[in-house]
């Protein structure tokens, strides 16, 4: 038996069984944790398999039709079960409660579920996708996928749409425990921004993802019962369906990404020992990202045939949303400025998280005037700028994370050298990987092909360089962290000097979070003070 103050959330039960019924958040969040690494690492089986074939000019690993399948393989599980879930269910799940003081999600049973939802879903997607795959690229356009797809559509989307159950009720638990659980001195303008980064999220969730959810099931009526609603031979509109598609998928963009922002406002604080600049700008820009973010779908419609006037107001809307965006950036580079800073793992990865998000973001600019973005449309320029703000931004700010809040998770310390150079090689194999995508997509190379002129030969080949040092950048951690759970130095309860309530309690956390209701007594972030900002009953 352990003794009672040695006791932390990973011993308090033991057997396959007491995790897999836990109510505990921060157990549920390594159960996530476990599910999005294996999805990850099938989408990255896809992806290298897409970079070896694009080597060569001409068909390298199998038919047009099996690269069809590999690269909806690559979209589906990585979109809709790496990096939409990745920040809120693992992170989220496991730091929030602790962040604003309370011992667990507002709705626990319902937070066991929500994995279950997920897990379900992804199982049954993945099925579909072993037994024949799909070739219709994740996004599942019609008239295409009523009458000409193949392999197991319905098996996928049915997988995608149980999903979603998971995204709602995770959504929905965020927020009343936001709402409801904050500890005594806790106002709203003493949240971290992660809390109002994942708060925002929360909003998205449970109010976009209903509208995928009928889409979803409005397509599977027509493919199966051939209702007519999408496709013109049963008397459709095709662009109905991306109307409803992208006003669920472009706010997705933000559920992706505002939980990253929401790391990296954490982070740059605490290495930079410096107050973060504008709080309440960087507050109130993730709530206005989120509310814009849903009146900006239309620009991924430019020539989808809708009204060029719909097309100019969408043009405008994509400007403004980037001003927000724009806005955090600054706020960053201004706590950086004259800061004493370290440069730690988490501090690297926030880095590469604002250089690659802002070239992403830059050339959203470019995507939101009507004449580029026509001519680019379809063509690699669009992966470049997808993949730099999704995976560049998304996935450094979850490694950024990861690493900030490790020694949290398991009290246990990481060989910081490997850590910094894993950071470093990641954000070097990145840009190798997709900026010559860029030029591609200039030049006129057209994205889903296959085969494609010798002339664009040397840009694959780069790019594919390029997916081979990033692929290693991003299994490194994998090797040094499970070192880090044999091996690793224990881990104090705040390692890294920050002022989070999160870090007045053990590494790793007790099962109740905190041996004593914590009082919050000030602001976040007050390192120019020399005082924490938080006291709780157990410091």
């Amino acid at each position: 038996m352990h003794a009672p103050h040695d006791e932390t959330y990973l011993n308090a039960r033991v057997g396959i069984r007491s995790w897999l019924l836990t109510t505990d958040h921060k157990r549920i969040a390594l159960l996530y944790f476990a599910g999005i690494t294996f999805f990850f690492f099938i989408g990255g089986i896809a992806a290298t398999l897409i970079r070896l074939e694009l080597i060569t000019p001409g068909p390298t690993l199998g038919s047009p039709d099996f690269y069809n399948r590999l690269f909806t393989m690559h979209g589906i599980v990585m979109v809709w079960f790496f990096l939409i879930p990745s920040i809120p269910t693992t992170m989220g799940n496991f730091i929030l409660p602790m962040m604003i003081g309370a011992r667990d999600l507002a709705f626990p049973r319902l937070n066991l579920l929500s994995w279950y939802f997920y897990i379900a879903g992804g199982l049954i997607t993945i099925a579909a996708l072993l037994l024949g795959g799909i070739d219709t690229g994740w996004t599942f356009y019609e008239p295409y996928s009523t009458f000409y797809a193949t392999g197991y559509l319905i098996l996928a989307v049915f997988g995608i749409f149980v999903s979603g159950f998971s995204s709602i009720l995770t959504g929905l638990n965020f927020i009343v425990t936001v709402h409801k659980l904050r500890a005594p001195g806790m106002t709203w303008y003493r949240l971290p921004v992660f809390v109002w980064s994942t708060y925002a999220t929360s909003l998205i969730l449970i109010l976009a993802t209903p509208v995928l959810a009928m889409t979803l099931l409005m397509l599977l009526a027509e493919r199966v019962l051939h209702v007519g609603l999408f496709s013109p031979q049963l008397g459709g509109d095709p662009i109905l369906f991306q109307h409803m598609f992208w006003f669920y998928s472009h706010p997705a963009v933000y559920i992706m990404i505002l939980p990253s922002m929401g790391v990296i406002s954490e982070i740059v604080p605490v290495f930079a020992r410096k107050p973060l600049f504008g709080y309440k700008f960087v507050v109130w820009c993730s709530i206005a990202i989120a509310a814009i973010g849903f009146l900006v779908w239309g620009h991924h419609m430019f020539v989808a045939g809708q009204s060029l006037y719909a097309s100019l107001a969408f043009s405008f809307l994509s400007y403004l949303v980037a001003v927000p965006s724009a806005i955090k950036v600054f706020n960053w580079t201004a706590t950086l400025h004259e800061g004493w800073i370290r440069f730690d793992a988490p501090m690297l990865y926030a880095f590469g998280f604002i250089g690659l998000f802002t070239i992403g973001g830059l050339t959203g600019l470019f995507l939101a005037a009507l004449p580029i973005d026509v001519h680019v449309t379809d063509t690699y320029f669009i992966v470049a700028h997808f993949h730099y703000i999704m995976v560049g931004g998304a996935v450094m700010g979850f490694f950024a994370g990861l690493h900030y809040w490790w020694p949290k998770i398991t009290g246990r310390l990481y060989p910081d050298y490997w850590a910094r150079f894993a950071a470093i090689l990641a954000f070097f194999g990145f840009n190798l990987t997709f900026f010559p995508q860029f030029i591609l997509g200039y030049l006129g190379m057209p994205r889903r092909y296959q085969s494609y002129p010798p002339e664009f030969q040397i840009w694959h080949v780069l790019s594919s360089a390029g997916a081979s040092i990033l692929a290693f950048g991003y299994a490194l951690p994998l090797f040094y962290f499970a070192w880090s759970i044999l091996r690793g130095s224990r881990a104090s309860a705040n390692p890294w000097g920050a002022t989070g309530l999160e870090w007045s309690t053990r590494s790793p956390p007790p099962p109740e979070n905190f041996a004593a209701t914590p009082t919050v007594v000030r602001a976040p972030y007050q390192y120019d003070q020399g005082k924490p900002c938080m006291q709780a009953g157990d410091v």
